[in-house]
């Protein structure tokens, strides 16, 4: 159970290379829920923590339609902009709320059904997270180097058959406090900017 720094980097490293769907993988055709339901299993289908998790039904594609945050298909198909936004979505509601995913969308896609009147054209959007998400992976070697020199600083003490467990557990809660930490100030901007 020992984790060694290199075992660390390669999950980071492989986890950069398989998280996105470049904007050139999404069809320009327009698919029925089922291919776009198979279509999100295949392509983020190793995202899931279990095999029965899901990763976008037509329950939650219905639910996203009633709550404004999708619009809704045409003659029952989805188009690339439907598909661009539903892994926005995806990618947004495993760290915000639903309605705060509403919440900032709104004012940038003004009317979501077209794409007149966004403020960002979705395009954008979807090809600037993926570049910054590429580019965080990048910065997270470095970053990451020095929170574990910190964790064997703290568990040099300990001996051997609790050190690799204890050093596993610190790991787990900095990505936790981490992540926390950058929820709460996306938290805290939606309320200040967004919800006045």
């Amino acid at each position: 159970m020992k984790l060694e720094k290199s075992d660390l980097m390669k999950i980071i490293n492989d986890m950069s290379l398989l998280d996105d769907i470049e904007i050139s993988k999404i069809p320009d055709i327009d698919l029925y829920m089922e291919q776009l339901t198979s279509f999100f299993d295949d392509k983020l289908g190793h995202l899931k923590r279990g095999s029965e998790d899901k990763i976008l039904t037509k329950t939650m594609i219905n639910n996203y339609t009633k709550l404004g945050i999708l619009m809704p298909s045409k003659n029952k198909k989805y188009s690339k902009r439907h598909m661009i936004l539903l892994i926005l979505i995806y990618y947004l509601k495993q760290i915000l709320s639903i309605n705060d995913i509403h919440t900032i969308m709104a004012p940038i896609l003004n009317n979501i059904s077209t794409e007149e009147d966004d403020l960002i054209p979705l395009e954008d959007i979807y090809s600037t997270i993926l570049e910054i998400k590429k580019k965080e992976f990048e910065k997270y070697y470095d970053v990451f180097d020095d929170k574990y020199k910190l964790i064997k600083e703290k568990t040099k003490t300990l001996s051997s058959e609790n050190k690799d467990l204890a050093e596993l557990f610190l790991v787990i809660l900095i990505l936790v406090a981490q992540a926390d930490a950058q929820k709460r100030l996306a938290e805290k901007l939606i309320d200040k900017y967004f919800n006045s």
